[in-house]
Parts: structure tokens; C-alpha cells; sequence
């Protein structure tokens, strides 16, 4: 064997796994929607499940045709769920109350890290917010 037939051999079987993987994405996208689609009824998604199974290329192509729109609406409202309760969470998680902001900043006052005037905007920051 040359050396570019082994070459080419290598660059089919990357582009052939790429198009593997690029499969099996969509597929767990789609078993994923079909779950997560609250207007599909039970038996519904049992069918499309069904189908996914034995004749996969094709169904994939099918629902990204037919329900590809409300996949979308639903991908990007779950991310943004999802983004709201992380936002939630850090608030929650970072929050102190403006009594520890101040004492905080009065320390560093006392070490002489900030000056007067800095040290009246943090105050002023906390308390207001």
C-alpha cells in the first residue's frame, strides 16, 4: 500500500466517524425533545421512538423536518430556564447583607487598602443595594 492510498483510507475513516458522531447527536437530540415535548401525547412519541429504532435515517429526517421549528423554541427554552436558575443560584450564593459589606469595608479601611472616599462609596453601594 502507497502512502497517500493509506492517507485517504485515514481521511475516510475520519470523515465516516465524523458523520457518526454527528448522527448519534441528533438522535439523542431528537429521543430528548420527543421527551421533552409536553404537547406530544404518550403515544405519540411511543411511535416516534418506534420508528427511530428501525428505520433511523429516515425518521430523523422526518421530525427534523416536521418538528424542527418547535425543537428549537424548546432547546432554547430550556437553556434559558436552565441560565435563570444558575443566575438565581449565584445570587443566592454571593448575596450578603449590606451590615458584612460595610464591615468588610471598613477593615479595609482599617489596613489601609482603600481610602475615605472609596470606602464611602462601598458603604453607599451596599446600602443601597
Amino acid at each position: 500500500m502507497s502512502f497517500w492510498e493509506t492517507f485517504w483510507s485515514v481521511i475516510g475513516w475520519m470523515f465516516w466517524f465524523t458523520i457518526f458522531v454527528a448522527y448519534l447527536m441528533a438522535l439523542f437530540s431528537i429521543l430528548g425533545d420527543i421527551f421533552r415535548d409536553k404537547a406530544l401525547k404518550g403515544w405519540a412519541k411511543a411511535v416516534w421512538v418506534i420508528f427511530l429504532i428501525f428505520i433511523p435515517f429516515l425518521t430523523a429526517l422526518v421530525y427534523l423536518i416536521a418538528r424542527g421549528n418547535g425543537m428549537g423554541e424548546r432547546s432554547a427554552a430550556a437553556y434559558a430556564e436552565s441560565k435563570k436558575q444558575a443566575d438565581e443560584y449565584i445570587r443566592h450564593v454571593a448575596h450578603t447583607d449590606p451590615a458584612t459589606q460595610i464591615e468588610k469595608a471598613s477593615q479595609l479601611l482599617a489596613s489601609g487598602s482603600i481610602s475615605q472616599a472609596e470606602f464611602e462609596q462601598l458603604k453607599a453601594r451596599a446600602l443601597a443595594g
